[in-house]
């Protein structure tokens, strides 16, 4: 609907300012006048045309500073002479990418743009669409099923369900949100948050980050300056709940915690385990999973203070990823 390959039955379209569509005023802007970049699954590339004529595809005005920074940004100057039947998935997925963004766009559409990618070349892309999302100064609209995808790239998150919104909001706040419940089965469940570098230990290779201004976390190194924002995923098999302060344990990570709600499920064998959501600082929570035997040995309820473990080990690259502008 906002490239104007489909039109809405009702409601208006605004990009940048501009009213693509509008139901009240019959406002319908054709495609071609829609200045909508498209990146779809696959890439569409002309398979006659080399990489560059197919770069230059739909440029109006050639612009050769606008040019170098997007080959320069997605590396594609040893392609440009290639044919499309000469490139790997990805590089194939980075051409159709540049191709979106020599137009000029004021939106870029991305729909599912790894699904058709094998996993060695999604790892071969995604460095590419985290640049895009931290460099290039556009609004992305990123349709995904992937939740590494979404955590890896997305500042804002909307879910939709049977063409109906869910939640809308930011990343951090959706993810914790009952809304996500659906796509993240009980053992898989985790906590986002959006922290900030403050030490790095070059000795034991961690990385000392802040959960909150007065939580601090030790996770694998991060090649990240201090005070850069960082996303972090805690999963909840990862986190350990302790009634008493621990004075000799070997996870790098004990957080004073309170006990804000749990949350039993009674199917198969989940109904071995609870989920436990622990405030650690103002508005910040930490999820974690234990036994039922465990939270009735602990007798474990809602308002008792507590202790969260979580080894330093755990949270690896992987789980990290530089915090893209919500601006």
């Amino acid at each position: 609907m906002i490239a104007g390959l489909i039109t809405p039955d009702q409601g208006k379209i605004v990009v940048n300012r501009e009213v693509l569509y509008c139901s009240q005023t019959k406002i319908n802007l054709p495609t071609y006048k829609r200045k909508v970049g498209y990146v779809f699954q696959d890439s569409r590339l002309f398979p006659h045309y080399s990489v560059k004529g197919n770069l230059l595809y739909g440029v109006r005005a050639f612009d050769q500073a606008h040019f170098d920074e997007i080959i320069s940004l997605l590396a594609l100057l040893p392609l440009l002479e290639r044919l499309p039947v000469d490139l790997s998935g990805g590089e194939k997925q980075r051409v159709a990418i540049g191709r979106a963004l020599l137009s000029k766009p004021d939106i870029l559409l991305m729909d599912e743009p790894l699904a058709s990618l094998d996993l060695p070349r999604k790892r071969e892309v995604m460095p590419f669409l985290e640049e895009l999302a931290d460099k290039v100064e556009l609004p992305i609209i990123y349709v995904s099923h992937s939740l590494s995808e979404i955590l890896r790239l997305a500042s804002h998150l909307v879910v939709l369900d049977k063409g109906k919104l869910v939640s809308n909001g930011k990343l951090e706040d959706v993810w914790a949100s009952q809304a996500m419940k659906p796509w993240q089965s009980f053992s898989e469940q985790s906590s986002v948050f959006e922290a900030q570098v403050a030490e790095n230990n070059h000795e034991y290779g961690l990385t000392r980050i802040l959960l909150a201004p007065e939580t601090p976390m030790w996770v694998q190194q991060v090649s990240a300056d201090i005070g850069t924002h960082v996303r972090v995923q805690v999963r909840s098999n990862d986190v350990s709940i302790c009634c008493d302060k621990p004075t000799k344990t070997s996870f790098r990570n004990v957080i004073p915690a309170t006990i804000e709600s749990i949350e039993s499920y009674a199917s198969g064998n989940e109904r071995q385990s609870v989920s436990v959501k622990l405030q650690i600082a103002p508005q910040c929570y930490l999820w974690a999973t234990i036994t039922t035997w465990a939270r009735d040995e602990l007798e474990l309820k809602k308002g008792m203070p507590v202790y969260a473990q979580i080894k330093g080990v755990s949270v690896t690259q992987r789980d990290i990823a530089i915090a893209h502008s919500t601006d």
